[in-house]
């Protein structure tokens, strides 16, 4: 065989690799894994908020672990791998934060809610308005605990506020979190109850009668941030970036969210990163 003939096979052999190579499908990038904490009262609107952040950033991949703040805070001061935090109240992002527990320029407050009385679909309710708990004779009034969940504690500030909790306090039953709060009062195990409207607003077994004066409890703030543990804190600073947009906040809206004015100084996607 001549040296003429081997360098032609050579040739076409080198082309038919090269095409075959160029003929292969391109691999591509795993999705970035972003890991949520969230509050148990954000599940409901979590079902719709979350898909749609996917669906703008195809190349994250959203995993939540919902719980009580107190348990999620926790876990996070423990080291858990979470990205983002989003509890029920931004008070408890504030104290990760004196701990030294939050990425700077992360932090921001992207929505609030109102604390709301409620009565079950299914049997009347004793009462129309907060100013009838003074006068009409219930049975039970459904609240958090003040110890284990922000409902409970924004309840016992509007009770204290409004001199009622010494003549109620004996009708008190109580839930370990919202969830709980809304099982009793569905079930008729309590006459009435109160809640966050965030939580009330999607349950049809549930009709919202009234909502606490404003000044009668500290405001509700729903708070989110990246948090020490973060491994991924380009993509955390794009989804909290996505809870300010306009598609993000009506739909917060759709499930007793009230808007927030934008912030600045949350962490932002690097170009390369």
């Amino acid at each position: 065989m001549t040296g003429r003939t081997l360098l032609l096979r050579s040739l076409l052999l080198f082309a038919a690799l090269t095409t075959s190579i160029l003929a292969m499908p391109s691999v591509q990038a795993a999705p970035e894994t972003l890991t949520i904490a969230a509050a148990n009262s954000l599940r409901d609107a979590f079902r719709q908020l979350l898909p749609l952040f996917e669906a703008h950033n195809k190349d994250i991949n959203v995993r939540v672990i919902y719980g009580t703040s107190k348990t999620l805070t926790k876990q996070i001061e423990e080291g858990a791998p979470i990205d983002v935090f989003l509890p029920s109240q931004v008070e408890e992002i504030d104290q990760l934060e004196k701990k030294g527990l939050v990425i700077q320029g992360t932090r921001r407050v992207y929505a609030g809610t109102s604390l709301v009385l409620i009565a079950g679909t299914e049997l009347p309710a004793p009462i129309t308005s907060v100013q009838d708990l003074r006068t009409a004779l219930i049975r039970y009034i459904a609240i958090g605990d003040p110890k284990t969940s922000s409902v409970g504690k924004v309840a016992a500030q509007y009770f204290n506020y409004s001199k009622l909790d010494s003549q109620l306090k004996s009708q008190f039953v109580y839930g370990e979190h919202s969830r709980a709060v809304l099982d009793l009062v569905a079930k008729g195990e309590a006459d009435i109850g109160l809640v966050y409207r965030t939580d009330a607003v999607s349950n049809k077994k549930i009709r919202i009668l009234d909502e606490a004066p404003v000044g009668s409890h500290q405001p509700v703030y729903y708070g989110v941030a990246a948090v020490w543990t973060a491994k991924n804190i380009p993509a955390a600073g794009d989804f909290i970036n996505f809870l300010e947009t306009p598609k993000a906040q009506a739909l917060l809206q759709d499930h007793g969210f009230d808007r927030i004015a934008p912030q600045v100084g949350v962490a932002q996607r690097q170009e390369g990163q």
